[in-house]
């Protein structure tokens, strides 16, 4: 069938064989009555292409609809019927087409929702911006041709669809001319070349003629993309058992635990944070930025069921309603891959009544109250995960789960032997690989890898070979993350071996093992502990918020992603409990140098005595916050100040805060050596990754009274609470 006659037949339908083979319910059957007659409608198209007839397959995309679809379903009450899904094979030119025109078009009316997704390669072709599908080539009279969606073509697709309530993601990318030193390095990148001589369709061309006079009165659908850049590329994660889109990733999970009504650019500025975390120099874009509402916020185009995040959502019953079925997308993926069994989940009722009686994650004010929300909130006790899938046992055999059900995340155990996982560049010689691992062997708490085999950290390679007046120089060896920037301070001499490269990074990787560690801790959209953070510049006389995080329930705001070197900094926490907290500030600057907050104070028996002497010296004590108090760090005095400086590169800060002491926190800070002051203060960090498991312990010991754990940690909301502050000093 022509292009020309999907539009002059807008409300036809498929043929019976494909609708059964593509799978979406047929007009005029019952089922689909009783749905059409629901208002609104939330209609979805999901394209994901792993792979491809004639070009190297992708890996994470079928994942990135799995991802989308899970969403869609349990977040956002979409109905799993009026989801249609294009992969692979099916995912052709031509049935994208058919699909967008039948399962969207011709059944969306005016206040529906309509959700598209696109995952696979992009491209640029005579200047556009193009989608790659399944058959992306054809042959055209000996000539190749290419059988691209473009996007223009996508967006006039869209702005045809008769409901204002669009909403678009596309995790591709266009530009390949920065990609091939990815790419060689054997990482996954969303982006193809195609080659100057093959043309666009003419099919192509008509059909954005045709749409031009179809546009509908609606505004323009909001969509976003993974890259907003021809510099940048939209990439995929490795995880173990799958990969996924880094932008569809982080995207999922965000929707998954934060309030709906967050407006579009607040949420992509904390996507972006999650996305640097991830190793991803990726910055997404909105489209018609200008011409979309800054008011303009996710559940105004999703109309979410529920104003409660969660950490995922309960998919299947098995034997007899003893075990369940999780789907996890909910939980960061840094965090995800060491989720460990035994961990604690409690369900969220579907009954309203049940649940606002509940009053989950609302702020609890004392123990009493951490009891008695746990003792009426039915929990599950993870068994087995397989990636974002896992099998749960119900704890209180009297409560009967429901498919659908929400879950949030009570106890986290994780893995006490966590490394840090450095992949060796596919593009070394073998004697470099080899030399590099025996290096790497000898670092604790460090593993080598292979690309593409196992979940990467970082990258060890080298340098790009510079080019000088007389000759080509030699290259150096480097850390890399896994987008390829050059970590800083990490480059070697020229001439060095790969095993003594590997050697030289030490202290640089006990820096990044610690940074790993801190995130792993985040829990700022779970925490039961009810408490404020913010970060503010000084420089005025009148604080301004830079970032505002909030728990117990969970908001966000003033997400900005860069900052002004020179930028006097602070951050206000507030105790919103009845107990007393405690606090610790550790971070990494922008050379990747780690830092920490030390609290020294003279014992309160010393200030008052009269037999102080000169000898008498400060001591490292814990940071704590009374009840209802709030506190500013560090201590800002004429002559002392938090300064923002270094080059144009990525700043992180993670506050912690515990209902217990940091015993072992402030012990190993001690062994610092650092001379003393009667002042708070943030400073170089000699021993990141002894101070850091020690913080792991003792968030541990604040949640259980089990000390003899050996292999896990043992993490429980009620008594811990982690903000991880992402930002680029510009």
């Amino acid at each position: 069938m022509k292009r020309r006659t999907f539009l002059q037949q807008f409300g036809s339908i498929f043929a019976i064989s494909t609708a059964s083979e593509i799978g979406w319910l047929l007009p005029g059957s019952i089922d689909y009555q009783a749905l059409a007659e629901s208002s609104p409608r939330k209609l979805a198209l999901l394209i994901g292409v792993n792979n491809y007839l004639k070009i190297p397959a992708l890996t994470g995309c079928l994942t990135d609809v799995e991802l989308q679809r899970e969403l869609l379903i349990h977040r956002f009450g979409f109905q799993a019927s009026d989801i249609l899904c294009l992969t692979d094979e099916a995912a052709s030119r031509d049935l994208i087409e058919k699909a967008f025109f039948e399962h969207l078009a011709s059944q969306c009316k005016p206040g529906d929702v309509v959700f598209f997704h696109f995952s696979g390669y992009g491209s640029r072709i005579k200047s556009e911006n193009a989608l790659i599908p399944v058959d992306g080539f054809l042959n055209v009279e000996n000539n190749q041709v290419a059988n691209y969606l473009l996007e223009d073509t996508l967006l006039l697709m869209l702005r045809s669809l008769p409901t204002e309530k669009v909403f678009a993601v596309v995790d591709a990318s266009y530009n390949a001319a920065s990609t091939a030193n990815l790419q060689n390095r054997g990482l996954a990148i969303r982006t193809h070349l195609t080659d100057a001589n093959i043309n666009i369709a003419t099919s192509e061309i008509d059909l954005q003629k045709e749409l031009k006079n179809k546009i509908a009165t609606t505004p323009p659908a909001l969509v976003v993309s993974a890259t907003s850049n021809a510099k940048q590329s939209a990439q995929e994660i490795q995880m173990t058992g799958f990969s996924a889109g880094i932008f569809t990733y982080a995207l999922t999970q965000y929707l998954w635990e934060n309030t709906p009504t967050t407006t579009i650019n607040m949420g992509l500025a904390r996507i972006e944070n999650a996305i640097r975390q991830l190793g991803s120099n990726q910055t997404p874009n909105l489209f018609n930025a200008k011409k979309t509402s800054l008011r303009l916020n996710f559940s105004d185009s999703l109309l979410a069921n529920s104003d409660i995040g969660a950490e995922g959502a309960v998919t299947a019953i098995e034997d007899t309603g003893k075990t369940v079925q999780l789907w996890l997308g909910g939980i960061s993926p840094l965090i995800l891959e060491y989720y460990g069994v035994n961990s604690r989940f409690r369900i969220i009722p579907s009954d309203n009544s049940q649940l606002q009686s509940l009053n989950l994650r609302s702020p609890v004010n004392n123990s009493q109250d951490i009891i008695t929300q746990n003792k009426v909130s039915p929990e599950i006790l993870l068994r087995s995960r397989s990636g974002l899938i896992a099998k749960a046992t119900i704890v209180d055999n009297s409560f009967t789960p429901q498919v659908g059900q929400l879950i949030q995340e009570v106890v986290r155990v994780i893995p006490r032997n966590i490394n840090l996982n450095i992949a060796i560049d596919n593009s070394l010689e073998r004697i470099e690989r080899v030399d590099a691992t025996s290096g790497f062997a000898t670092v604790n708490h460090v593993s080598s890898i292979i690309v593409g085999e196992q979940p990467a950290d970082y990258i060890f390679g080298k340098l790009p070979e510079t080019k000088t007046k007389d000759s080509l120089s030699q290259s150096r060896y480097g850390l890399f993350s896994i987008t390829g920037e050059l970590i800083p301070n990490t480059s070697g001499e020229v001439g060095e071996a790969a095993k003594l490269a590997a050697q030289r990074l030490n202290p640089k990787l006990q820096t990044l093992l610690a940074a790993k560690l801190w995130r792993i801790t985040n829990n700022e959209a779970s925490s039961q502990l009810s408490v404020k953070v913010v970060l503010e510049a000084t420089n005025s006389n009148t604080p301004q918020i830079i970032m505002q995080r909030e728990t117990n329930p969970y908001r966000h705001a003033h997400s900005l992603s860069s900052i002004s070197t020179g930028t006097h900094l602070q951050f206000r926490v507030e105790n919103k409990t009845s107990q007393i907290i405690y606090l610790m500030l550790f971070g990494v600057d922008s050379s990747k140098n780690p830092l920490a907050l030390y609290s020294w104070q003279m014992h309160p028996l010393e200030k008052n005595t009269e037999t102080t002497t000169s000898a008498t010296q400060p001591s490292l004590q814990n940071i704590s916050i009374e009840p209802g108090a709030t506190i500013t760090i560090p201590q800002i005095t004429p002559s002392v100040e938090w300064v923002l400086q270094g080059v144009s590169e990525i700043c992180e800060t993670q506050v912690i805060l515990s209902t217990a002491p940091f015993t072992q926190t402030i012990a190993a800070l001690t062994n610092t050596k650092l001379t003393p002051v009667e002042q708070s203060r943030i400073m170089a960090l000699a021993n990141p990754s002894e101070v850091t498991l020690a913080l792991l312990q003792d968030l541990h010991n604040a949640s259980t009274s089990k000390k003899d754990i050996s292999d896990v940690y043992m993490w429980d909301v009620n008594n811990w609470a982690s903000f991880n502050f992402v930002y680029q000093v510009v």
